[in-house]
């Protein structure tokens, strides 16, 4: 999902326009986890971009993106870009140091 978000619009409230972002970023997580996964692969992650426009998005995690989110809302932009790629990820093992 590559997407610029406005935040503009004549009938519907400026609230209900951030509610509908992230149920909507939430979706798109939902849906990419669900993909059957490839052989050796153990989980997806994801590669996440956020920034008041796509050529100053700055990479974030995935957990950090209602937070900017509702950053946006507080600085009352009009659009910002968010970026999610799904991706393969490895789960990294522990070494026993016996």
């Amino acid at each position: 999902m590559k997407k610029t978000f406005v935040l503009t619009h004549p009938k519907i409230k400026t609230d209900r326009l951030f509610e509908a972002v992230k149920r909507d970023v939430k979706k798109y997580i939902k849906r990419e986890q669900k993909k059957e996964l490839p052989e050796n692969v153990d989980y997806w992650d994801f590669d996440c971009k956020y920034g008041h426009t796509a050529e100053e998005a700055k990479t974030i995690h995935i957990a950090e993106i209602n937070k900017f989110i509702d950053e946006a809302e507080e600085l009352k932009l009009e659009s910002f870009y968010l970026e999610i790629i799904a991706k393969a990820g490895h789960r990294k093992t522990k070494e026993n140091s016996e």
